[in-house]
């Protein structure tokens, strides 16, 4: 329980932070410092600080103004620290990440009396390897072959300028070897060549190791008392057993901040996907450097007979991979070679063709054992760093192979990974996989990728992370669908045994017309859909901040191209400009009294912070229902359809209706902020679903055709 001490802590923290930033108290923030305190400080552990409680866990819904990321730190933090845990705060996106770590925590430092440190957590692909660096600067790969496996071939003048820049600030310490703090943008190809995954690193081994950009990040994780991370490296510290990246789970309270994304982002971290010549191509390098290996390799025996493993192995591949492609055609019915854009082919309930599944039971034994030689012939190598080992290897030899080595092992488990999810039956009493073809194509050549994806992370999450975090805090404007917690705890494995709460919002939503236009049509009929946005902008005030949110990009662009040439002149399109830009020119217009209008996607429904005068008016064009072609949701539609179930109003409206609250979230940023949202929408109306729609929305004033609703 909060015992008095605990609560008088928080209490005098949240006083002093008041008094020091000159806030007044907010009531849903002191509900919320509240009910996170009663939770965390309620849960019974053994001695040993093992949890013992299952009533661990409090879900908060917090909109706009609440004052959430100081509210859960406050709560948090003091309960973290009595109880000898560390506090994990894990955002959805960037710019919360930075809010948090440059912004919030310091605030709270300097002026709520806690005394505590803070260190920023992320994975190794952020950061400098030095040894890597090192090469680079020396002229080149120590290993040339490397390269050729990681597609990063061009050495020429920007790279070797680069990376002498980036050795002079590493060096003179003036840049910490991250990534994300360099001041220019990296290209992708270029930071491959410099930084490293774990498999490929030798950890304490390494020459550099003393001065390695991410140990030295490790370290400062070490003595922190709060450690901002992000949802990803969460889910990747769990996937790998939890406490390798970040502290054990059981010692950790976390923070889900945005916590709405956190059951996608499961989603995709144990989503799998294969390149058929993408393989053929590292598989045919790798063929060719067979010689070169042995060379280098084949003098220690354990290699040699590893290594005399491999050249069956890319035998029985390379045919049957051909095979795989030319089948995935027929299958999908296209000729080879078809088609400029992306397209899907989804195997109905996730069920692949027999001939695809024999197929992938016959390769999941060769990656297999592929991926344990390589993994064998990787142990070998790192041995060999070891002066306490003797392998009968040199350690330069060593040294330049393992990163190639650890690569290719890597690519093997995830080909591995993907070919078992496809030949694998799925347990009819779960939610099947998802799987699926897509057809593209990759530097001007047709490319099959062939995928495979969970439909739901909820049984991951609750064996994975509920039920071994010590405690844990999910937070965010919109959690809630029509009203309620059921979806979000669907999806994301919630209890119903944990604590849930919609705290009330500062605003007054009075100040904003929700309105439903004359204009307003069902967009069924895209052309008069069409011909009705047009019309609607054409009415709009010559000096009006507008966000205009479209569904799709197509109709963004048709809706643009469209436009008379004075209209077109005010509008600042997504897929024009980059995001910052955008904002700055919008900001910039309205600064000068003119008129913007921001044509934007879904992206733009959340993120987007256009405070007062910069936003009066949010267009949405269309209710946010997702795309009908997205594999895994219409693998999960269909299984709750054969289960006798309602897909749509399970999934498509409570999930629409997050997306609602999002996008009219963006009009009402402040107290002050006013203001009119138009739903140019007709179903919203005519649909027995539209009054459910609206009524999860805030207290905005209505108005329909023109005319206010009493």
């Amino acid at each position: 329980m909060l015992d008095e001490a605990l609560k008088g802590e928080i209490q005098t923290a949240y006083r002093r932070l008041l008094e020091g930033l000159e806030l007044t108290p907010r009531y849903g923030q002191r509900l919320m410092i509240a009910e996170i305190a009663r939770t965390l400080a309620g849960i019974q552990a053994d001695e040993a600080g093992k949890r013992l409680s299952d009533e661990h866990i409090c879900v908060l819904e917090a909109g706009t103004g609440t004052g959430k990321t100081l509210a859960y730190l406050l709560a948090a933090l003091p309960v973290a620290k009595a109880r000898g845990k560390r506090l994990v705060v894990a955002t959805a996106t960037v710019a919360l990440q930075e809010q948090v770590l440059h912004q919030d925590l310091p605030l709270l430092k300097a002026h709520s009396g806690l005394d505590f440190d803070f260190a920023l957590a992320k994975g190794r692909g952020r950061y400098l390897c030095v040894a890597r660096l090192d090469q680079a600067l020396e002229g080149g790969e120590e290993n040339p072959t490397l390269a050729l496996f990681e597609q990063a071939l061009d050495s020429g003048d920007d790279f070797q300028a680069l990376a002498k820049a980036m050795g002079e600030a590493y060096g003179g310490g003036r840049w910490e070897g991250d990534r994300d703090a360099w001041p220019e943008a990296i290209e992708d190809a270029h930071w491959r060549r410099l930084t490293i995954d774990h498999r490929q690193c030798t950890n304490r081994r390494c020459g550099h190791f003393s001065a390695c950009a991410f140990f030295r990040a490790r370290r400062r994780l070490e003595g922190a008392d709060v450690i901002v991370a992000n949802h990803d490296l969460v889910l990747a510290d769990l996937a790998l057993g939890g406490g390798v990246v970040l502290p054990a789970p059981g010692e950790c309270i976390y923070i889900f901040d945005e916590g709405h994304h956190l059951p996608d982002k499961a989603i995709e971290h144990f989503t799998h996907r294969f390149a058929v010549n993408g393989a053929l191509r590292w598989l045919g390098t790798l063929k060719k450097s067979l010689t070169e290996l042995n060379a280098a390799l084949a003098v220690q025996p354990t290699l040699a007979r590893l290594l005399a493993t491999l050249p069956d192995a890319l035998a029985a591949l390379e045919p049957r991979l051909g095979e795989v492609f030319g089948l995935a055609h027929q299958l999908a019915e296209l000729p080879e070679g078809a088609g400029e854009s992306a397209q899907h082919h989804r195997f109905p309930m996730g069920e692949a063709p027999q001939a695809l599944r024999d197929q992938a039971a016959a390769l999941v034994p060769v990656f297999a054992e592929m991926s344990r030689t390589l993994e064998s012939m990787a142990d070998i190598l790192r041995e060999s760093l070891d002066p306490e080992k003797s392998t009968g290897l040199p350690r330069e030899q060593a040294e330049a192979w393992l990163p190639l080595v650890a690569l290719l092992h890597g690519r093997a488990l995830e080909a591995h990974a993907l070919w078992l999810a496809f030949a694998e039956q799925d347990d009819p009493a779960d939610p099947p996989r998802a799987r699926w073809l897509t057809f593209e194509r990759f530097q001007g050549e047709p490319e099959l990728a062939i995928s495979a994806s969970p439909v739901s992370a909820a049984s991951t999450l609750a064996r994975h992370l509920w039920g071994s975090c010590y405690g844990a805090v999910v937070t965010s404007a919109t959690l809630t669908a029509l009203g309620r917690f059921e979806r979000l705890q669907e999806r994301a494995g919630l209890a119903n045994r944990y604590r849930y709460q919609r705290l009330p919002s500062p605003f007054d939503y009075s100040r904003a017309v929700l309105s439903v236009p004359r204009e307003a049509v069902d967009p069924g009929n895209r052309e008069a859909h069409e011909a009705a946005i047009l019309d609607f902008i054409g009415g709009l005030g010559a000096d009006e901040a507008v966000l205009m949110l479209f569904s799709s990009r197509a109709q963004l662009r048709a809706v643009e191209k469209a436009l008379p040439k004075p209209l077109a002149e005010r509008v600042l399109a997504q897929d024009r400009l980059p995001k910052r830009e955008l904002i700055e020119r919008h900001r910039a217009r309205v600064d000068q009294g003119q008129g913007s209008i921001i044509f934007g996607l879904a992206s733009f429904a959340e993120g987007i912070d256009l405070p007062g005068a910069y936003l009066t008016h949010v267009v949405i064009t269309r209710l946010p229902f997702a795309v009908p072609d997205d594999p895994v949701g219409a693998t999960l539609a269909e299984w709750i359809e054969s289960r006798g179930g309602n897909a749509f109003m399970r999934i498509s409206v409570p999930d629409a209706s997050i997306k609602l609250v999002q996008a009219c979230g963006r009009l009402i940023r402040k107290e002050a902020d006013q203001g009119r949202i138009s739903l140019l929408d007709r179903r919203v109306l005519t649909r027995r679903y539209g009054r459910a729609l609206l009524d999860a929305l805030p207290p905005f004033v209505r108005e329909i055709d023109g005319v206010r609703q009493g």
